[in-house]
Parts: structure tokens; sequence; C-alpha cells
């Protein structure tokens, strides 16, 4: 059996999905403008086995793209994590960094802590030498937390070790 690692930052946990999450996940997926920047909101259906896919890769791997929770008050308020894209991109194979917050929790500076604590696992713990960030051209707030995260631009964004 895999050991799930779960990530802490001062304000944050990153850990692994529980079915409680999934309502407060679809009404993330289903909100426009979180969903701006991808090609669709998705229904519940989608939402649902989009996450227990992400819960599926944590318990193979032990690592993976965790759901943030606020330690004050154990509020579910999105993803931050990594993983492996399967799609075929001109950077591929790679490690990708990735987050999706409810739009209640943006401007707080939890995307750039919690994303701060999976980077460092993902050096530290993976001992990674790269790990790759890309977003659509037009999305400023993720281009904004790649830059508070110090990544390099160019064709992508990526940090290093």
């Amino acid at each position: 059996m895999v050991k799930v690692s779960e990530l802490q930052t001062k304000r944050l946990s990153l850990r692994q999905w529980q079915p409680s999450d999934h309502v407060l996940f679809a009404k993330i997926n289903e909100d426009p403008e979180v969903m701006a920047h991808y090609p669709s909101i998705l229904n519940e259906e989608e939402s649902n086995s989009f996450a227990k896919k992400l819960e599926a890769l944590i318990a193979k791997r032990g690592w993976g793209v965790w759901t943030v929770e606020l330690k004050s008050n154990k509020q579910f308020i999105g993803f931050v994590g990594l993983h492996k894209p399967e799609a075929d991109l001109p950077f591929t194979p790679c490690t990708e960094i990735g987050w999706r917050l409810s739009k209640k929790y943006w401007g707080k500076g939890y995307a750039t802590e919690a994303t701060n604590a999976a980077l460092k696992y993902a050096f530290e713990t993976l001992q990674l030498d790269e790990v790759v960030s890309f977003m659509s051209p037009q999305n400023i707030k993720s281009k904004l937390v790649m830059e508070r995260l110090n990544m390099v631009a160019g064709s992508n964004l990526k940090c290093n070790a």
C-alpha cells in the first residue's frame, strides 16, 4: 500500500480527496468565471469523475493533485498539485503543477501558498529537476501566480530546482 502524502502550510492543508469534497468541487467546476479559460464548464457527473480520477492517482502514487482545505475551518476551497499530463504536448513528458480555487478564495494568496508547498515537495521529496505549468495566454491571474512562484517564462512557464 502506498503512503499518501499530505502537505501543510501556515493556513492550508493539502490532502487526499474525500466524498464530501465532490459537491463543492462541482460548484467550482460549474462556475463560468472559474472555468473561463477551459474548454467548458463541467456538469456534476463530469466533475465527480474528474475528482475520482485525481483521488485514484494520489492513491496509486502517494502524491498528485490534492484538495486544498483551510486549516481555520476545514473548508474545501479547491485543488493544487502535481500531475503527469497524458496529452501529447510540446513539453511532455513532464510533471505539471496546477490549481483551481473557488473564486471566493481568489486574491488571498492561497494559490501561491499551496503551490509553493507542492513545488517544495516536487523538488525535495520527488527529486524532480523541473516542474512546468501552462495556461491560456488570456489567463492573467494564473500567469501572475506563476510569476510569484518565480517560474521562468518561455514557450511555457517552468520552475527549475
